[in-house]
């Protein structure tokens, strides 16, 4: 079944005559993504390899009946990009571009929050998602993964490919894999892809891969311990970063004791979930619990 990305996907590239636009867009319809449009204003009537540019998204829906859009445009046009797309009504809206500033993220969030209920924002400053078989829409190596029972959701992208790849080289494969981002105001939040990997009958183990920063972790915690039913094993990366150095990600910012990797670890652990230290740990932890559901 997967989720956010699937069979029925219509895919629309914000940028798709840029250089990485044109790229990515490519690559994911080589995968078997269905890409049936473009957006570049001032480029409308042009084509991409046969993919037909718009100059708004408003004629690319109604032109082409596109359902999710992949936002491909520098920073200072991305968040006009997300808007517009939800404004043409796309269901699902995937952010790749990074270096959006906070106010203009804050800004988009808050207006798809209010006038967009029904939108899905993943990202900003994410890889995007990946439905092995299904769909690939961002910028995630397909060909490191293929399909199966594990639902991935990370804030890291490079970290998403190896803990797939290594579940893979073990023999497992992904229902879907969620790229949520790292920045400090993402669309999509860790509870909001549990909540939908819960939901999702293909997905039988959830692998959840964060970093230090903030609180997202730990609120998942708290909803893992009352609403998710299925195994979640998970990883946070930090536990070797110098205290008081700035790395990783915006949004990977420790105050005091506060968003430290040791803080998290103890928050999941104390409701049952298994974590690991590295990402091959994480990966031999998920790999015994697939194993197990398997015989049963």
């Amino acid at each position: 079944m997967a989720i956010l990305v699937t069979n029925d996907t219509k895919l629309c590239v914000s940028g798709i005559t840029g250089r990485e636009g044109t790229f990515h867009a490519m690559n994911n319809r080589r995968y078997g993504t269905n890409v049936v449009s473009g957006v570049t204003p001032g480029k409308g009537g042009q084509d991409v390899e046969g993919v037909p540019v718009f100059d708004t998204f408003a004629a690319a829906v109604a032109e082409t009946g596109a359902n999710t859009a992949m936002v491909f445009v520098p920073p200072r046009f991305a968040a006009d990009s997300i808007l517009e797309a939800a404004e043409a009504g796309i269901e699902v809206i995937i952010a790749i571009t990074e270096g959006i500033p906070a106010h203009d993220e804050l800004r988009v969030y808050n207006h798809l929050k209010q006038a967009h209920p029904g939108t899905r924002l993943v990202g900003p400053n994410c890889p995007g998602i990946l439905s092995p078989g299904k769909a690939n829409v961002g910028i995630i190596p397909a060909s490191f993964f293929s399909e199966g029972n594990v639902g991935v959701v990370s804030r890291s992208g490079t970290l998403t490919y190896q803990i797939g790849n290594e579940l893979a080289q073990r023999g497992f494969g992904n229902s879907s894999i969620v790229g949520i981002g790292g920045d400090p105001v993402p669309g999509t939040s860790f509870i909001d892809v549990l909540e939908l990997f819960e939901a999702d009958d293909e997905t039988e183990l959830i692998v959840m891969s964060g970093e230090i920063g903030g609180s997202a972790e730990e609120e998942a915690a708290d909803y893992i311990a009352e609403h998710v039913t299925k195994p979640v094993v998970a990883y946070i990366a930090g536990f070797t970063a110098p205290p008081g150095k700035t790395m990783g990600h915006a949004g990977a910012i420790v105050s005091g004791t506060a968003g430290t990797a040791a803080a998290k670890k103890e928050a999941l652990e104390a409701r049952g979930v298994r974590v690991g230290q590295t990402p091959t740990e994480v990966a031999e932890l998920a790999a015994e619990i697939a194993g197990s559901l398997a015989k049963s």
